[in-house]
This record gives C-alpha cells, structure tokens and sequence, in this order.
C-alpha cells in the first residue's frame, strides 16, 4: 500500500478539482447578485400587428387544378 503524502499528484488533481469548484460556485453567486440588482427590463416590445388576409373562391384557378 503506498503513502498518501508521496502521491503528490493526487493531491495536484484534488487540488485542481477544488478550484474548479469554488471558482464555479463564486461566479455563480455574483452572477445571482447582478441579476438581482439588474431593472427587470421587457425583452421585447409589444408593437400593433397588421394582419392580411386573402379569399379563394370555389370558381377560382387555383382550386380548379387542385380538384
């Protein structure tokens, strides 16, 4: 069985891991703080829509060569 103060690599990976984490937790957190500080803002606004529309009767064309 080896000893654990020999293996220095794995506490380099252990080491690694724990920096990821808390460098992940602590953006995580400002990033929630500035989200809550932020003015909610609509993201988009409402504009009136125009709405077109067009009629096909049975004489027409287009219906003939369909049916």
């Amino acid at each position: 069985m080896s000893n654990w103060t020999s293996l220095w690599y794995v506490w380099l990976i252990l080491l690694a891991v724990f920096l990821l984490l808390l460098s992940g937790i602590t953006a995580s957190c400002i990033q929630f703080c500035c989200r809550k500080k932020r003015l909610p803002a609509e993201p988009f606004p409402c504009h009136p829509y125009d709405l077109a529309g067009s009629a096909v009767d049975s004489d027409s064309t287009a219906h003939s060569t369909v049916t």
